[in-house]
């Protein structure tokens, strides 16, 4: 396998704190805007803006919640074994309210469709955006394009984004991996 850093060290803080400005400057005090991350890897992403908006706000009632999507997949059924879910951590209503939808890597869309599904049930969203670290821009099966993003990266279907959070794997990164030609 071939690796290419796409983010790594401070180029991946910055990244965030960019991001964390452009949500800034559409939703000023976050008093009706809340975040949303995708379960499993949108959360870590998720708490790392909140905390960001947090310090450059110096307000820490920034709502943050996460969702877990699992059953809303229209490919759930087609895994083999029991499929286990992921929890949702959504202690507040969404109605009326702008949510963005946060999540790791945006490749074919149908994660974020499967998120939109599962949305609906804390309530009918004023508005919806998407954020996402890395944008993977040719492989798109539905009509879906993020409002923010960290890093697009043009990439094969073959090829692999894998980001790493310091949370888990004791350090933030992402990688494009590919096969090596042999």
């Amino acid at each position: 396998m071939q690796k290419r850093i796409l983010l790594d060290g401070q180029k991946f803080q910055i990244t965030i704190k960019r991001l964390c400005h452009q949500l800034i400057e559409n939703h000023h005090d976050f008093s009706n805007t809340v975040l949303i991350g995708i379960q499993p890897r949108g959360p870590y992403f998720a708490n790392r803006v909140q905390q960001e908006l947090s310090e450059i706000l110096g307000k820490n009632t920034i709502k943050k919640g996460d969702l877990d999507i699992t059953f809303f997949r229209d490919d759930f059924r087609r895994k083999d074994g029991i499929v286990s879910a992921s929890s949702n951590n959504i202690d507040f209503i969404i109605e009326e309210k702008n949510v963005i939808l946060i999540d790791d890597v945006l490749w074919t869309g149908r994660t974020i469709r499967s998120a939109m599904d599962a949305l609906l049930a804390y309530g009918r969203p004023a508005k919806v955006e998407l954020m996402v670290l890395i944008d993977r821009r040719f492989s798109r099966q539905l009509p879906i394009e993020p409002d923010y993003i960290g890093h697009q990266v043009d990439s094969l279907n073959s090829q692999m984004v894998r980001v790493s959070w310091k949370e888990t794997e004791g350090e933030d990164k992402v990688i494009l991996l590919s096969e090596s030609n042999k």
